[in-house]
């Protein structure tokens, strides 16, 4: 008998409470069947748009650019890739390769146009923090050949602290601005982290080269 009234008991005092706290309890149960549909959802157009973006990418780096037609074409679905489909893997990809053509070719604006667009579409939740930091770099590295030693820097404050390269390139970008013993930090940073000869003996001239 005392079993039976307890279950009764705790069974009234749940419905109790529910009748209660039923408005909230219900709102809280929408939100949560809400929040799931928008992931599955939001996973299933993922998935649709990568697949859509690896048949455009295929066709763009099998594309012949020997022709003028050709070029043409090649430029079209890169158009058609980056505009639609950026943020994905393959978007990615493609900023990187055509971002990195632009600079071997020496077209330094363009080049820099892409990498910052890279850099753009990596950001934030969801983003691709490698290609982010690959674009942030190349990036970088146009605005110090271009002479833009501030807005280098800004574009590598996310990372400062974050590899050799980085260092040294902060204290090329420093030694330029004329901040001698800033960029001697960077260098002796970089000097740490660096594990081969050779990148170490570079550094080591840079640091010999500095005058205070």
């Amino acid at each position: 008998m005392n079993e039976v009234f307890e279950n009764n008991a705790a069974i009234t005092s749940i419905r109790n409470f529910y009748m209660n706290y039923r408005k909230v309890i219900l709102s809280i149960a929408a939100l949560v069947i809400l929040m799931i549909s928008a992931y599955l959802v939001n996973n299933q157009i993922a998935k649709m748009n990568n697949l859509e973006a690896a048949k455009i990418y295929n066709k763009w780096i099998a594309q012949e650019t020997e022709t003028d037609e050709g070029k043409i074409i090649s430029e079209e679905l890169f158009a058609d890739l980056i505009s639609s489909y950026k943020k994905t893997g393959y978007g990615n990809i493609a900023l990187l390769k055509y971002a990195s053509v632009k600079a071997n070719n020496g077209d330094l604006e363009s080049a820099l146009n892409y990498f910052l667009l890279l850099k753009e579409s990596t950001e934030g939740i969801g983003g691709n923090k490698l290609f982010n930091k690959i674009a942030s770099i190349n990036a970088a590295r146009i605005m110090y050949a271009q002479e833009n030693y501030e807005n280098a820097l800004t574009i590598l404050d996310k990372y400062s602290s974050s590899n050799a390269i980085i260092h040294e390139l902060i204290g090329d970008i420093l030694q330029k601005q004329n901040k001698l013993e800033l960029a001697r930090e960077q260098y002796n940073l970089a000097k740490e982290k660096y594990t081969d000869d050779t990148s170490i003996s570079i550094i080591s001239m840079k640091i010999s080269n500095l005058t205070i």
